[in-house]
């Protein structure tokens, strides 16, 4: 059979399982945590006041992990990209809402929720040039991304494995951070969204799990791809006005390191932890390729621990429009 062929027959098998998935993995809408739960009430007799102390820990955010914090909202905000991504998958046919499409749809309603909330904090907190962040967002949603995937779903689901994973880490640091500092509203925001990003990576590393059982080959071959292409970021094109494409990429990544949310060593416990989940070192009837493709991979975590050894995040201040001066 085909390679391709062989993807869509997988797809269509898994697909029948899709309310098994729905039901464990996400969350009725009726029951789940909306963003007017966590932000203060504008009808609120001490509404002026919830502004007041949001503000005044907004203020005391220290530089690098404020600029981490809008760019992860951007990041969310960009959600249609992610959407429109996903359901261009082989196996997927976005015509009709059954199987596949329903369960992007409605993954693509909780995260939706994540952008919504951290926009409204940031907009309130009065510490943000609202203009620039805007335009960062819709240059990221206009410029879209390559994540090296194409339309093949094994790769995606590594990938989504590996980014929701990332994304949880993320939310949850900051959250740590500002709790660290008494801001306990934040902490709680940032703490829901990792909440659900541990149920969304879950789900799409089941999915991978299921796909070794059916076709480990291709899949593990999808894996080592993926590995030495670099998990890129979601937000890996981020640009300010005036900049080009990704221009902003490497100035963010350095702050989120300096401030300790999201480092190197995350990228390499992440893939360690995927080697461990998947059981790679004990996956049995492979190709030569696919044989060739697990030791590669089980090696890499330690071929990259040597590298990020060696590696020191620049200590040099950038100035983010998105802050007001």
């Amino acid at each position: 059979m085909h390679e391709k062929e062989l993807q869509i027959e997988v797809m269509r098998s898994m697909e029948k399982n899709m309310d098994e998935f729905i039901a464990s993995y996400l969350t009725p809408i009726e029951k789940i945590w909306q963003p007017s739960d966590f932000l203060p009430d504008s009808s609120s007799d001490n509404f002026k006041d919830e502004i007041e102390e949001l503000q005044t820990f907004a203020r005391e955010m220290p530089y690098d992990l404020f600029v981490t914090l809008i760019g992860d909202c951007i990041t969310e905000e960009a959600l249609p990209t992610y959407e429109s991504w996903l359901m261009n998958l082989d196996g997927v046919n976005q015509e009709k809402n059954t199987g596949w499409t329903k369960w992007i749809r409605a993954w693509t309603a909780e995260e939706n929720r994540h952008g919504d909330l951290l926009g409204k904090y940031l907009y309130l907190c009065g510490r943000v040039n609202m203009r620039e962040m805007e335009i960062t967002t819709q240059h990221l949603i206009s410029d879209g991304f390559d994540i090296g995937t194409s339309s093949d779903p094994y790769k995606n689901f590594v990938y989504t494995s590996f980014q929701e994973t990332a994304t949880n880490i993320s939310h949850r640091r900051v959250g740590t951070l500002a709790k660290q500092s008494g801001n306990k509203k934040l902490a709680q925001m940032c703490g829901v969204i990792a909440a659900d990003e541990a149920r969304h990576a879950k789900a799409y590393k089941d999915f991978s799990s299921r796909i070794f059982e059916m076709d480990a080959s291709g899949m593990m071959l999808a894996f080592e791809d993926m590995m030495k292409r670099k998990i890129v970021m979601p937000a890996h094109l981020l640009r300010e006005s005036g900049q080009k494409a990704g221009e902003l990429w490497e100035h963010f990544s350095d702050a989120a390191q300096r401030a300790m949310v999201y480092t190197a060593q995350d990228y390499i416990n992440i893939l360690s932890d995927l080697l461990d989940e998947w059981k790679i070192d004990q996956m049995k009837n492979l190709n030569d390729q696919a044989e060739r493709a697990r030791d590669y991979l089980m090696k890499l975590p330690d071929r990259l621990q040597r590298i990020s050894d060696r590696i020191k995040t620049p200590e040099l201040p950038y100035s983010f429009k998105w802050v007001k001066s």
